[in-house]
Order: C-alpha cells, then sequence, then structure tokens
C-alpha cells in the first residue's frame, strides 16, 4: 500500500504509486471516517481539478464513497480546491474530496481532504484517516449505490459567492486590463465570467494536463512567457493561479512579479488601516517578517505556524483570525472562507488597487516606504537523498554562527532550520509534498538572498 498523507493531502506519480486500486483505499479510510462525524447524514462533495484523469478519479472516488451508504455531490466540471470547500461550509456537510495536485509536477495527481468547516482538514483528523487506511481491507468490493450520487454545479454556486463578496462593479467602472494566468488550471474561466472579454486577456485558460511541459505553480520561474505576453498586450495588472486556484501570484503594471508575502502584508494593512478590521493573524513559519512589524505597529496577536496551509484553517475555524497564509501562495480571510483562494485574493487586490486608485506598484512602495525593502526567493533544489539529508544534518545542529558572512542572531526549528541573521533570514525543510529540499529566504538586499541561497546549497 503506498497511500502516505503530507503537508496537504496524499499525493503520488499516477499509475505508478496513484492508481485506481490505492485510491480505493484512501476513498474507503476517507468514508469510514465521514462515518465518525455528526454531520454524516448530510454527506460530502467532491471535485476535481485539470489533470489527467481527474475526472475519472473523482467518479470512481464517488462510487467509492456511495457504496459505503454516504451521499455524494459530485461536480459536474471541473472546479477549484476553494469551490470544493465553500460547497462543504455552505451546506454544512460531513467533509469534501478534491482530486488534485494542486501545484505538483503534471506526473502526479491527489486527494484533497475538506473538513466540514470549509477549509483543510485538521493534522488530527488526517491522522485519523491514516490509521484507518492500515484497517482497510483491498478485497472489498464496491457496490455503488447511484442514487446517493447527485452532481452538483459547484462552480456557478462559487461564482455567485464572490460576486457577493467582491466589489465587482467598482472594477469594472475602472477599465482596468486584467490578464488572467490559469497555469491550465481549474481557475480557468472563472475571471472572464465576472468581467466584460474587453477587461480580460486569459492565458493558459484551455485543458493542457501537461502543464507545457511546467509546474503550475505562480513561481518567477514557471511564468516567464507568460511575463512576455503580459507586456505584449499592455496590460495593468495580472493574477496567476496554480492548478487548483487555491494559490496566487501577481504582476504589476510593469510586468513585475508580486509574491503571497507582499499581497499578505497589503490586504493585511488595508483591512485594518482602511476597513477598521480587527482580528488575530496566523503565517506559517516560511512567510515574511514585515508581518511580524504590521502586527506590532497594530498590536494584534500574530500566530507563527508549521509550513503547510492546513495549520493556518485549522486556527481559523477555532479563533478570531482576521486573516491567515503561506509563502508559497496561500491566503485566506476567514470572513469570507477559511481557506486559502487564489482567486477571490487577487480580485481583492484589484478591489483595493481600484479604491485606493493606486497601481500594484504602487502598493508594494507604500510597504517599503513604511518598513524597509525587502527581498524573498525560494529554491527548490532536486538532490540526491544522501545530499539533502547531508545539507539537513549540518544545519539542524543550530551551530552555525555566520550564514554566506552575515552574523546569525538567533535559530528556531519550529518546521525545518531557521536561521536569522543580520537583515534577514534563512529556513531550509523538506518539502511534504515533493522530494525536494526547499531553502528559503528574506533579506533587505537582493544580493544577500543569491549570496545566501548559494551558501546554503553548498552547506553539505
Amino acid at each position: 500500500m503506498q497511500v502516505k498523507f503530507g503537508t496537504d493531502g496524499w499525493r503520488a506519480i499516477i499509475a505508478k504509486d496513484y492508481t485506481f486500486d490505492n485510491l480505493k483505499l484512501a476513498a474507503l479510510a476517507t468514508a469510514q471516517y465521514i462515518h465518525t462525524r455528526p454531520e454524516k447524514a448530510k454527506g460530502i462533495c467532491i471535485g476535481y481539478d485539470t489533470r489527467f484523469m481527474s475526472k475519472e478519479f473523482a467518479e470512481f472516488t464517488a462510487e467509492v464513497i456511495s457504496s459505503q451508504g454516504i451521499k455524494v455531490y459530485l461536480a459536474n466540471s471541473f472546479v477549484s480546491t476553494p469551490a470544493v470547500s465553500l460547497y462543504t461550509k455552505a451546506r454544512q456537510l460531513a467533509g469534501g474530496i478534491v482530486i488534485t495536485a494542486s501545484h505538483n509536477p503534471p506526473i502526479y495527481n491527489g486527494f484533497k481532504v475538506k473538513a466540514s468547516y470549509g477549509g483543510p482538514a485538521h493534522p488530527e483528523a488526517i491522522a485519523e484517516i491514516e490509521e484507518l487506511l492500515k484497517t482497510v481491507d483491498p478485497a472489498t468490493e464496491i457496490v455503488p449505490q447511484k442514487k446517493l450520487i447527485e452532481t452538483a454545479d459547484l462552480k456557478t454556486f462559487y461564482l455567485n459567492h464572490l460576486k457577493a463578496n467582491i466589489d465587482l462593479q467598482l472594477i469594472r467602472d475602472s477599465h482596468i486590463k486584467i490578464a488572467h494566468n490559469a497555469m491550465y488550471g481549474a481557475g480557468q474561466d472563472i475571471i472572464t465570467r465576472l468581467f466584460d472579454e474587453s477587461m480580460v486577456n486569459c492565458y493558459h485558460c484551455t485543458i493542457n494536463p501537461g502543464f507545457g511541459g511546467i509546474n503550475p505553480e505562480p513561481m518567477p520561474q514557471y511564468i516567464g512567457e507568460f511575463v512576455d505576453f503580459f507586456r505584449e498586450v499592455e496590460t495593468d495588472v495580472a493574477i496567476i493561479n496554480d492548478g487548483d486556484a487555491d494559490r496566487v501570484g501577481m504582476l504589476d503594471e510593469s510586468g513585475d512579479f508580486v509574491d503571497s508575502h507582499k499581497l499578505f502584508a497589503i490586504l493585511l494593512k488595508y483591512l485594518v488601516e482602511e476597513r477598521n478590521q480587527r482580528g488575530e493573524v496566523a503565517k506559517t513559519f516560511a512567510l515574511t517578517d514585515l508581518i511580524d512589524k504590521i502586527c506590532r505597529k497594530h498590536s494584534l496577536v500574530m500566530h507563527e505556524l508549521p509550513v503547510g496551509f492546513k495549520y493556518v484553517s485549522q486556527l481559523m475555524a477555532t479563533s478570531d483570525i482576521l486573516i491567515g497564509g503561506e509563502e508559497s501562495g496561500g491566503i485566506g480571510i476567514t470572513a469570507f472562507l477559511p481557506e486559502r483562494d487564489g482567486v477571490y485574493i487577487g480580485l481583492l487586490i484589484l478591489e483595493i488597487m481600484t479604491r485606493k486608485e493606486k497601481t500594484l506598484s504602487q502598493l508594494v512602495q507604500e510597504l517599503y516606504d513604511e518598513y524597509g525593502f525587502f527581498c524573498y526567493k525560494r529554491n527548490d533544489l532536486h538532490v540526491t537523498e544522501e545530499k539533502k539529508q547531508a545539507i539537513i544534518a549540518r544545519a539542524a545542529t543550530g551551530a552555525l554562527t555566520d550564514i554566506a558572512g552575515y552574523k546569525v542572531l538567533r535559530y528556531s526549528n519550529l518546521d525545518g532550520c531557521k536561521y536569522h541573521f543580520e537583515g534577514g533570514w534563512l529556513l531550509i525543510r523538506a518539502s511534504g509534498t515533493e522530494p525536494v529540499l526547499r531553502l528559503y529566504c528574506e533579506a533587505d538586499a537582493t544580493e544577500k538572498v543569491d549570496r545566501v541561497l548559494a551558501f546554503a546549497a553548498a552547506l553539505a
């Protein structure tokens, strides 16, 4: 049996470990877990992305779940992960399942579990499902109960929620030119259904399970051709979403990439200073220190959590969290949904731009003017397991006194090995979803970031 849940669900290579046989085991274990939930009579919903055979995998999952006597609402087309979370919460279902591997390479598919509150299942819930996996009989006969499977238009349901929570008319009246890069993912045809076609230039908004040979992740290394397109069509701003549209990156009017660190800070600053909203803030271990500074200025309680939005979502469901996020493009605002949502966050940034009559680069400059310049980069090292473990072993001692010549100020190991040095920090940790070693760095100068990342890669 090759089913192992990581940072955000189970993901595996299609036809190697991601097979119908293993999917059957994951679905049966999840069904057993659903039977323990107080909302079990209301059933679950199942959605899927645009990956190879995602629709067929979703239909099979629905058959397995229904065979266990559980009502299933099956999406009638590909949908974003936030759409599944929203439908689960709004219908007060016992949970949700999304067949997706999110931003992973095209050879992967996955299985995300959503909780009744409309966010990733708590780590404790995933642990329960993993324990139940050990008890599942692979020979279990699957007899689908067709009467328990009902198709549902999750996408329209989600679109209506966006319309009720974003001032679309304000954005329309601004006549801003928007580019949307769906990266061939499940976020395609959402932006175009909200605005007149004269306002939107679409890119990679078609079905391509190979994702054009790249990872569908809104990061600079995967959007070079899109930046060229953006500049050619003379667009004002771009929204970039990952494969299941729960993550976001953006381009400003010059085509410069604006990462989730800056987007999170812009949103927090706006919610507190312009909307006068209060609440606690949740951020993962790899997110910018700028959030700490904004929280201190406004006397907001800030929670620093392990990497993985499931930790953020868990807090959003149980505490008075205003906004939560992670470094990899996942940001959620509790009032909308205790879940990261790349499309909603992108649209909210557009609303802020139009309401404040500022470009995205001007909003970023506001951050620099008040808190100082900062730069962030992440390198994913595809190295041998031996080298990966060697780098981690050296970093995990906590004994490094300088990082690329910069004096170490403190060390922490909440999730990986994080060294704070003069003017920034370095984090080294193994990915929870891919066989790679991630190196994260933030500093007060671009050249410092490059120097530190090169230092980290050479630690072995």
